[in-house]
Order: structure tokens, then C-alpha cells, then sequence
């Protein structure tokens, strides 16, 4: 955009291997380059953190992040001290395609687009349990109402949120609005872009403008993310009403349901409602239909029903990674994420109604990189 000071802002923190593979990526955008003046990028994070030397030497802008203690904290920095006229947000985790930079800037020539982003999925260089994870994120039906795997039909399209890996804003309107929430400990790129709905600006998406963004490995820090989600969302949900949706909540019982029907098919099978050994046999004579056969039979049979939706939820899902493979352990890894989704969900509700509210987890880093040892 001709005219247009540009700036692509990245929070990172110890990370400087994937950082420079982010950095290296954005320099050969069809777009342009920074060395060319098309657009420049601002790093933020901890002075002498090894991205500082990798940022230098690309000869991108680094910015002490203050001390910052989460995401939200760091990118409020970088929007302080940094002018410029579109402002595009990313990680220091993904592998930017040649056209991303271009893709989105195109848009701000319309007046009405305040903010645009695009899909993120698996970059191709994923191991197979990070493509899998990616064909379980971006699965049909079983999402509980989250932006991973909506990809709606259209060059551009309204929506109500966009990714904060791949979204770029005017800079005006994130001055406006104030950034993001202070001390938002996650769905921080949720709670702005709610702010930035409500001052009356409006939000686009397309569905070209792809960022491959690197996913969790199963299963330990799969489930950590998973979990952390589940417990942020729920907070900011609570301190913002309007966030709300039936299925964040919803995924909450999903724990003492898996609970509840595994002891319910235990006692069922105890107490004479299942054959053994010869458990396929189903017969009225073998199992009379009493009430462990009932019990049983009924708790198996949900499970076997949420194994196929699963099942039809990754092949019908939006991931590039979709294969055999990748389908058939779907089911398992979209088990692991309403598991470990639905248990932050209730440390979530704890911290609410038991604990300091929704505010007492404000400022603390929950994901991978923990920034209370700087």
C-alpha cells in the first residue's frame, strides 16, 4: 500500500531458532522486503534474550518487553512505541508463505476493513503427530465453537475474531481501543478484537491469507496448551459476557461424563450386562435386558458414537494434513483435547467461584514459556 508505513510485530521469547526461520521467511515476501522500506518488523521481548541477536542481525527492530509477564503485556509495548499505519501480528513459531504480508495489507484499501487475519494450520515440516494434532484442531463439529477449522466460503468475509498469529489492524484503531487488556493471561486476540468490535470497527477474514503455525506435539504439551485454553477462555469469559458460548462451558462436563459412563459400563459389565468371554454376543437369552445390560450396552455405545463423530469431524474437517493416518487417530487426540480443555474448564469455574474471581489469574504466563524466572 502506497503511502502506508507498515510494521509486522512479533512478541517472542527464548525461542531464537524458529525466530529466525520466521524472520528469514519474511524478508522474501512477494510483498517486499524491509531492506527495501516495503514494510518493517518489530521484535519485542527480554533484553538479551537470544532473539535479540537473531533480530539484529536480520535487521529487524528489538524492544524490551518492560518486564512483561504475558503476550497481551508484550504487544502492548510494541504498539506504544511503534508508529506506523497497519500493524500485523504474528509468532515467533510459525513459517510465514511468500504471500502472507500481501494478503492481508491488500484489504486495508477498503475503508471498512478495520482488521483482517486468515486460517492457520500445520506448516508441512510438522512431524506426524503435529499434523494429526492440526486434523483434530481443525475438525468438523467437535471444536466446541472455536476459530480453529472455520474456514467460511468467500474472498472476505465478516467474522467476529481472527487468530492472534495471523490478524493485522489499523494502528489507529488499536490506539483507540487501548491494545489489548492489560494483563490478559490468554485469549488475549479474543478480548481485543471484542474491544475493537465494540467501539464500532469491523473485522474480516480470508480464507487465503494461510499462516502455518506450529502445533503441540501430543501428548504432554498438546494437553498443557489444551488445558491452558480451556482454563483463560473461561475467565474471560466470565469478565466478559459477550465472549460467551454454551459449548466453552459445555466441555467442562466432559470430564465427569467420561468419568461417570467408564463406572457406569463397569458396573453394568460386573453385574452380568455384558457376555464374557464371549462379549459380542448379544442375545436376550445370553444378557437378559435388565438394568446392567441397559447400563452398559448404553455407555458403550456413546462411546463408540463419539469415536464416529470424531472420526467424521477430522475427515470433514479444513486441515491440509487430512489423510488415512491422520484421520484415524484424530478421534484419539480430539479425546485428549475436550480431556484436557474440559479440565481447565473447571480449574476455570474453581478460580471463579472459589478462588481470587476472574481477575486473581490476571498477569501470570500460563503456556510453555514461562516468563516468571526473568
Amino acid at each position: 500500500m502506497e503511502g502506508k508505513q507498515i510494521v509486522i510485530l512479533i512478541p517472542t521469547l527464548r525461542n531464537a531458532e524458529q525466530l529466525d526461520v520466521v524472520l528469514t521467511a519474511l524478508y522474501s515476501q512477494d510483498y517486499g522486503s524491509p531492506s527495501k522500506g516495503d514494510f518493517s518488523i518489530a521484535l519485542v521481548g527480554p533484553t538479551g534474550d537470544p532473539g535479540e541477536e537473531i533480530g539484529k542481525a536480520h535487521g529487524a527492530r528489538w524492544i524490551d518487553d518492560e518486564g512483561a509477564r504475558n503476550r497481551a503485556d508484550a504487544c502492548n509495548v510494541g504498539i506504544k512505541q511503534v508508529d506506523c499505519d497497519i500493524m500485523l501480528f504474528t509468532d515467533d513459531d510459525v513459517i510465514p508463505t511468500s504471500e502472507w504480508v500481501g494478503n492481508l495489507v491488500r484489504w486495508f484499501e477498503r475503508e471498512e476493513v478495520g482488521g483482517v487475519g486468515g486460517p492457520n494450520f500445520a506448516p508441512d515440516e510438522d512431524p506426524f503427530w503435529a499434523k494429526a494434532a492440526d486434523v483434530a484442531f481443525t475438525a468438523k463439529y467437535v471444536t466446541a465453537g472455536t476459530r480453529y477449522g472455520q474456514v467460511p466460503p468467500g474472498e472476505l468475509v465478516e467474522i467476529e475474531h481472527n487468530p492472534g498469529c495471523n490478524s493485522a489492524y489499523r494502528k489507529h484503531i488499536l490506539d483507540e481501543v487501548g491494545g489489548f487488556e492489560p494483563g490478559c493471561i490468554g485469549a488475549e486476540d479474543v478480548v481485543l478484537d471484542e474491544k475493537i468490535r465494540k467501539a464500532g470497527y469491523r473485522l474480516w477474514f480470508d480464507p487465503t491469507a494461510i499462516m502455518p503455525h506450529r502445533r503441540r506435539v501430543p501428548v504432554k504439551p498438546y494437553m498443557q496448551q489444551l488445558r491452558n485454553y480451556g482454563y483463560v477462555r473461561t475467565l474471560a469469559n466470565k469478565r466478559f459476557p459477550d465472549l460467551a458460548a454454551w459449548s466453552h462451558s459445555a466441555v467442562g462436563l466432559f470430564p465427569a461424563l467420561v468419568l461417570s459412563a467408564i463406572i457406569a459400563f463397569v458396573w453394568g459389565a460386573y453385574n452380568g450386562g455384558i457376555a464374557w468371554p464371549n462379549f459380542w454376543d448379544m442375545s436376550l437369552e445370553t444378557t437378559p435386558l435388565e438394568l446392567p445390560r441397559i447400563i452398559a450396552h448404553s455407555s458403550a455405545s456413546l462411546g463408540i458414537l463419539y469415536f464416529l463423530l470424531c472420526l467424521l469431524g477430522g475427515a470433514l474437517g479444513n486441515s491440509p494434513h487430512r489423510n488415512f493416518t491422520t484421520i484415524l487417530v484424530s478421534p484419539i487426540l480430539i479425546f485428549l483435547a475436550h480431556w484436557a480443555y474440559g479440565s481447565g474448564v473447571v480449574r476455570g469455574w474453581k478460580q471463579i467461584y472459589f478462588g481470587g474471581g476472574a481477575e486473581a489469574g490476571m498477569g501470570i504466563q500460563l503456556d510453555d514459556k514461562d516468563r516468571s524466572g526473568q
